[in-house]
């Protein structure tokens, strides 16, 4: 959807920046080839905002934003609807020619408007039409389909998955990426949003966009929940759609309990593994699929506690553990396949 040759992204961050609700801004920063001309954050007062390597600019209002075509809603807030704030805002940019994107679960392509020739809103949580049920299709695939599971909720699955598809294309490998989020569709361009699937369909949706790309080498399947977690019904049906051949368990550093459940800890991550590794075959039923190596988000430790983190991860995990984003993980996550 988005082009790098002619979209240039204008992030709308009002009250996000430095926040965990930013976190669509924030992957639109990292991975986007579009160029991105600011960020819109009055409340910040802040005019620069340093992200991943990058200082970006921070403006007060939309038009402030230099030669941006494209508004990018680059928030997650509470319950994925617009603020009520942010309408006048939108419907001026809507007004002065610029498309929309839009992660949050609220559509918009018929509130705002109307629309010039060439200019969309783009509404990405939405379900796609001629859903169907999962049959299972994939595991005749002959050809190697990688997903990324997780110890919670947000702790890196998308970033790992991007990464490792990064890394794998670096290497010549002819692969894929199945984005099931609003961020990784919006940087992919295509993916299945999964959260706004009803769960009937679900495995069927992932094993469609699945084998849509079935002539890549690689399958990198961005994942989403936790079998740990009690509100997390994404897990099952991205392996029963996937049919994974390899499995990359994503973890936090240092956690120790699930964020919104102090009270459930998170198992050893040996015992974790062993537990994917059997979901995802059921009993032999479908192929075995094998936790290759564990993702660590240690983006809150300096380099040596995150050195010694990865050490004592993968000495538990019996796995060789990295941080994709960190000193050359997303390379030594690929290692984990040769």
């Amino acid at each position: 959807m988005l082009n790098p040759k002619i979209h240039r992204l204008a992030l709308l961050m009002e009250g996000a920046l430095g926040l965990d609700i930013g976190k669509m801004g924030y992957g639109v920063m990292r991975y986007s080839e579009c160029p991105i001309q600011g960020i819109i954050d009055a409340a910040s007062g802040l005019t620069e905002f340093p992200y991943d390597g990058k200082v970006w600019p921070v403006f007060s209002s939309i038009e402030a934003v230099p030669d941006a075509n494209v508004l990018v809603l680059g928030t997650a807030p509470s319950g994925g609807r617009v603020p009520e704030s942010w309408r006048p805002a939108i419907q001026r940019a809507i007004t002065a020619g610029m498309s929309l994107v839009n992660g949050l679960h609220e559509p918009l392509a018929e509130a705002f408007g109307p629309l010039q020739p060439g200019q969309f809103i783009w509404d990405i949580r939405q379900e796609p039409k001629n859903l169907h049920n999962g049959l299972g299709e994939a595991r005749k695939l002959s050809n190697r389909r990688i997903l990324m599971v997780g110890t919670d909720m947000a702790v890196g699955k998308m970033t790992a998955g991007l990464e490792l598809w990064k890394a794998a294309r670096s290497q010549g490998i002819k692969a894929g990426f199945v984005a099931t989020g609003q961020i990784g569709i919006t940087i992919s361009g295509h993916g299945v949003p999964l959260d706004a699937i009803r769960v009937d369909y679900a495995s069927g949706a992932i094993e469609a966009e699945v084998m849509r790309q079935k002539d890549q080498d690689w399958i990198i399947v961005e994942g989403q929940g936790s079998l740990l977690h009690p509100s997390s019904t994404a897990t099952l049906p991205l392996l029963r759609g996937s049919q994974p051949t390899d499995l990359i368990l994503c973890a936090r550093a240092g956690q120790t309990h699930l964020r919104d459940c102090p009270d459930l800890l998170i198992p050893p991550l040996a015992d974790l593994c062993t537990l994917y590794e059997t979901v995802a075959s059921a009993c032999n039923t479908f192929p075995a699929a094998k936790v290759r190596a564990i993702a660590v988000n240690t983006s809150h430790l300096t380099p040596e506690e995150a050195e010694s983190a990865l050490a004592e991860i993968s000495t538990q995990a019996n796995r060789p553990a990295f941080d994709p984003v960190r000193m050359g993980g997303a390379e030594a996550l690929f290692g984990a396949f040769e």
